[in-house]
């Protein structure tokens, strides 16, 4: 049996209200799911689910708890989550896993989470983190931001690591400082260019690449306010040393766009001219890559170099 992407023609969906689980599934061979609360642990006896046709089903599963789940036809097999966490009280919670390499390998799910700020989470949320669990996090926003907004954290965190990042705050102090500019997107573009020049953010990228080549820190997640500049930049890095395809980085990091419709809509309303802070567009990102090709050559070459990543060690952890 082959072990190919799985993901490419199955998608596991939850619902951020009631964490109900569903399965998405594009094929005509018969197949099987199988769930366990880690991929190890997923049992291959029992299916949870079977069928031989496309569509969308209901998973009768823990809605309490995260899952992880095996998907297997009859020339395909592989494990599968949800990308986008089930949050109530958050917008940008995603997994890294899933995402095939240029090397045909995929990311491992479970082991790498991004998100937007945590200070309102509700309890659900925070037990079903804890199932994951999250043991470390990487706090990329700004001390005064993190003393304003405190995360609320699982119970599962054992290692919290503050890394300030100036560029991409989005306060209230600083957002008000911003009102009046007619420059906006040439702002974000800046802002991008400055996450891989600056040295305070280059030295905190470069802790963040440490702390994830330590695989006592997993499963980790790490956030900014929105986790759509901050922490999008260091999504695309991470995603560059897994050797995923740039195109693929921009499509994920566009993804923003659609889940953080909403947490922003009453400063949007009262402030119209603010609207390109809270979402991406693919210019603002590919600015920041503009300027790494155009400084290091290459992006393997300021991640090796500048962020002292160890780039085989990082897909010997997160690829399979």
């Amino acid at each position: 049996m082959e072990n190919k992407n799985i993901n490419i023609i199955a998608h596991i969906i939850r619902q951020c209200d009631t964490k109900a689980a569903f399965l998405t599934i594009k094929t005509e061979d018969h197949w099987q799911l199988f769930g366990g609360y880690s991929p190890e642990t997923i049992d291959q006896t029992n299916p949870i689910l079977s069928g031989s046709k496309s569509g969308t089903y209901n998973l009768d599963i823990d809605t309490s708890r995260h899952i992880f789940f095996k998907l297997q036809t009859k020339t395909e097999q592989g494990i599968i989550a949800e990308k986008h966490l089930p949050m109530k009280g958050g917008y940008n919670f995603r997994d890294l896993g899933g995402m095939e390499s240029k090397n045909k390998k995929t990311i491992k799910w479970g082991k790498i989470f991004r998100s937007d700020d945590l200070q309102n989470l509700l309890p659900d949320d925070i037990i079903y983190l804890a199932s994951i669990p999250i043991n470390a996090i990487a706090d990329l926003r700004t001390q005064g931001e993190s003393k304003q907004a405190p995360d609320k954290l699982p119970p599962s965190v054992r290692r919290i690591y503050p890394l300030s990042i100036t560029s991409g705050n989005l306060s209230p102090e600083r957002i008000t400082s911003y009102l009046g500019r007619d420059d906006m997107d040439t702002m974000m573009m800046d802002m991008n260019r400055s996450f891989v020049t600056e040295p305070d953010c280059l030295e905190n990228f470069r802790i963040l690449f440490h702390i994830l080549q330590d695989k006592t820190n997993l499963p980790l997640l790490y956030h900014c306010s929105a986790g759509k500049d901050r922490a999008g930049m260091a999504t695309a890095l991470i995603l560059f040393s897994l050797g995923i395809p740039e195109q693929t980085i921009i499509q994920d990091y566009m993804l923003s766009r659609k889940y953080l419709a909403g947490k922003y809509s009453m400063i949007i309303k009262k402030y119209p001219q603010t609207k390109p802070l809270f979402t991406v567009k693919p210019e603002y990102l590919k600015a920041g890559i503009d300027q790494i090709k155009k400084d290091h050559k290459t992006i393997d070459a300021f991640l090796t170099k500048t962020l002292n990543v160890d780039i085989h060690k990082m897909q010997h952890i997160y690829l399979e």
